[in-house]
């Protein structure tokens, strides 16, 4: 076997070398925005009150709405604060065909005033990921997507349909977190019929809805709305949208989804029901209220 020169073995070395100091600087640069984000969803944060839900509050409700709160929550249960949570699972990206990539991602969420700062990660290749912030800020709505965290694939960042969806997000997530639900957290709730309701809750002058429904032991087994506003093609497009929330566990005295998927409900001519995301929770840590 041929012995190789220095300066192969120089030129070897900067061959690999260079990609990983291309992944160590856009995880460094993606980490660095990370927490920037997160701060900023922590100087947003608010004194959750009261401390402890009283299932009086109860009173007035929906009978359906009301058996979803004593079949999740206990009397007396503190009142969530904070939330981070750890998922993985697979990511449709395709817009048209179906892509499936798996993802890992660690997800932040401030109940009052309503924020999170999902971060993601989806591998789209041995060594190459697209990393993802989704989140809900001080009223406003963000969605970037960035190769290897350093090349931005697209930055939406604002309020209008951008905003009101991530407060949707928020609302329909609420499963992991059901005290943020309770009239008290400022959600309103009106019965559409015996499995269902619509839930109302309003920040920063935006106000969405969602419609609830619910299984036969009482928890949330589906969230929808009308409209809510898709990115095709760098366009906010309306289309009704769906999440299903199942395999719900005790957490911290709650009865919470570990798994879930969402959905496009888009018509036929777009190709359905299209399902993007389906995910687990692999870990759940709350903070509550003093």
């Amino acid at each position: 076997m041929e012995t190789l020169t220095p300066g192969q073995w120089a030129l070897i070395a900067t061959v690999v070398a260079v990609p990983i100091a291309i992944v160590t600087a856009g995880r460094w640069r993606w980490h660095a925005r990370t927490r920037a984000l997160t701060a900023r969803l922590a100087s947003t944060r608010e004194p959750a009150r009261p401390a402890r839900f009283d299932a009086r509050e109860l009173d007035g409700l929906p009978p359906v709405v009301q058996r979803y709160f004593r079949a999740a929550l206990p009397d007396g249960a503190r009142i969530v604060d904070t939330v981070s949570l750890v998922h993985a699972g697979r990511f449709d990206t395709g817009e048209t065909a179906e892509r499936w990539k798996p993802f890992t991602s660690h997800q932040r969420v401030v109940t009052r005033r309503p924020g999170f700062v999902w971060n993601g990660r989806i591998a789209m290749a041995p060594g190459v990921g697209v990393f993802v912030h989704d989140a809900y800020v001080a009223g406003e709505g963000l969605l970037h997507p960035a190769l290897l965290g350093l090349v931005s694939l697209a930055e939406l960042r604002g309020g209008g349909e951008l905003a009101r969806g991530e407060l949707m997000r928020f609302l329909a997530e609420a499963a992991w977190y059901p005290t943020a639900l309770l009239p008290s957290q400022g959600v309103s709730w009106e019965a559409i019929d015996d499995t269902s309701a619509r839930a109302t809750l309003a920040d920063a002058g935006l106000s969405v809805a969602l419609d609830f429904r619910f299984d036969a032991q009482g928890l949330i087994a589906s969230v929808r709305a009308p409209a809510r506003g898709r990115s095709v093609g760098g366009a906010m497009v309306m289309r009704p949208w769906e999440g299903r929330w199942s395999d719900y566990q005790l957490q911290q005295g709650m009865r919470v989804p570990m798994s879930g998927e969402v959905a496009w409900l888009l018509p036929p001519a777009e190709g359905g029901r299209k399902t993007y995301w389906r995910g687990t929770v692999t870990a759940l840590h709350y903070t509550f209220a003093a």
